[in-house]
């Protein structure tokens, strides 16, 4: 029923010149779940949740919030929705502090007093377990560090929805575990969250449920506890992959 999916994106085309990036693709997202989006570098992954976050027009389709059509025109729209996005290249401002981007462009607040502003930010700090100085100047943090207040940022203005486009690109294997604690603890809260990445083996340690898509269209879903390594690998690629391949493909 359509009133289980907290997001529904129905038969969305979206077309750029010469290319069909998305191609009549349906993705469906549950309250509470991690949603791998997996596929190669150009599968159309980051096209299809650029439209979801407003940064793209589809040429066809349609878009609901728990069971009811949504137009998502910009960015401000899939904010006031609860949708945020953490894109795989920051948008931070390196001279700002931490709390200064994550205030920079806030207008619901008014005149809040800063010493109040940190407080808010703290407590959010302290809720979802994140290690983070509001003070610190954004040039001054780690990779790991930025992509938490990334984090924060969408939270800060209401997400319920979290897309997180390719998070672990340049985090080491304990950052990375750091940011599955962040998730986790964001699905026991009832967010949900869009894992897009190519990463069969952290695809299978973190999400839920899977969707593969490969030139531009939508293969199939999958629950993470029906399949495995292999068979993502074989799906991924459009053909089945001998074991001397499959060797590199890890399972957690």
């Amino acid at each position: 029923m359509a009133e289980d999916f907290v997001i529904e994106m129905l038969h969305i085309t979206k077309e750029f010149p010469g290319i069909k990036a998305n191609d009549d693709i349906t993705l469906q997202l549950r309250k509470g779940e991690v949603h791998a989006l997996l596929g190669e570098n150009g599968a159309g992954k980051s096209t299809l949740m650029s439209v979801l976050f407003g940064l793209y027009q589809p040429e066809a389709g349609q878009i609901r919030k728990n069971g009811k059509e949504v137009v998502i025109r910009n960015p401000n729209d899939a904010n006031a929705l609860g949708i945020g996005m953490v894109h795989q290249h920051f948008k931070l401002v390196d001279i700002f502090s931490a709390a200064d981007n994550i205030w920079l462009g806030d207008e619901k607040s008014g005149p809040i007093l800063k010493k109040d502003r940190y407080a808010v930010i703290q407590e959010m700090a302290r809720k979802f377990g994140f290690d983070i100085d509001p003070r610190k100047k954004v040039y001054n943090m780690a990779v790991s560090e930025k992509q938490t207040l990334e984090i924060i940022k969408v939270l800060y203005y209401g997400a319920k929805v979290i897309i997180l486009d390719e998070p672990t690109a340049a985090l080491t294997d304990i950052e990375v575990e750091g940011l599955f604690k962040i998730i986790r603890k964001l699905t026991e809260e009832g967010k949900s969250v869009i894992f897009i990445s190519h990463k069969m083996r952290e695809v299978l340690q973190i999400s839920d449920r899977i969707t593969i898509l490969r030139t531009g269209e939508v293969i199939t879903t999958l629950d993470r506890s029906e399949t495995d390594g292999q068979e993502l690998a074989n799906l991924m690629i459009g053909r089945e992959l001998s074991p001397s391949h499959y060797e590199k493909v890890e399972e957690p």
